[in-house]
């Protein structure tokens, strides 16, 4: 009789068993895991983009805002205070894209594009909407703004404005009514194919 009892170890087959249970937990646990990071990296994109949009929004309305009743002239030709109009199709835009030029409130100052007191536009220039900046209200006839991308990945940018009547239309300034329309109502549609629209009131 031996003094010490035998110890039956591990097959060759349960070994293997085993590390394949193990290596299939861990194959799981990194799916999860890859599951979650890309989970937080889909979540941070969405929300890095509502807030740009965010952004955009409060950026164009605070513009609007400050619109005020003065004609520009460029060269021997003036412009109306507020001029919104249908973009004919170029620059890789499709026709319906609207363009805008407007005066903004404060000084006439020749500083950095931002100061008030300027003529401001918008429009949709190969999938970006621009914001236009000219030095003063009044500019030779061939001035040229400086124009900085606001938002990207745009497919259509569509102002629609409210006339006196509480008619929606596509085009500004309407014979008979203000400078100024009482609001704008702003279709954007992204190039992932939604469509977010905002109600701006500018005035009574």
């Amino acid at each position: 009789m031996p003094l010490y009892p035998q110890r039956r170890g591990f097959t060759l087959l349960e070994v293997l068993i085993a590390v394949a249970i193990v290596a299939v937990i861990a194959l799981l646990g990194y799916r999860a895991l890859a599951a979650l990071s890309d989970a937080e990296t889909r979540l941070a994109g969405e929300a890095t983009r509502w807030r740009t949009l965010d952004l955009f929004f409060a950026r164009l309305e605070g513009d609007m805002r400050q619109a005020v009743p003065r004609s520009a002239r460029s060269g021997s030709t003036r412009e109306a205070p507020w001029l919104g109009l249908i973009a004919a199709p170029g620059d890789g835009n499709d026709s319906g894209d609207s363009a805008l030029a407007f005066s903004r409130a404060g000084p006439e100052f020749d500083l950095e594009p931002g100061s008030a007191g300027q003529r401001l536009g918008y429009r949709l220039r190969n999938g970006n909407v621009e914001v236009l900046y000219w030095t003063s209200y009044d500019r030779p006839q061939d001035a040229q703004p400086t124009s900085y991308a606001l938002l990207g990945d745009v497919a259509r940018f569509r102002l629609i404005y409210l006339a006196r009547d509480n008619a929606w239309v596509d085009s500004w300034p309407v014979a008979g009514d203000a400078d100024l329309p009482r609001a704008v109502r702003v279709q954007l549609t992204l190039s992932s194919g939604e469509t977010i629209e905002r109600w701006l009131a500018l005035r009574q």
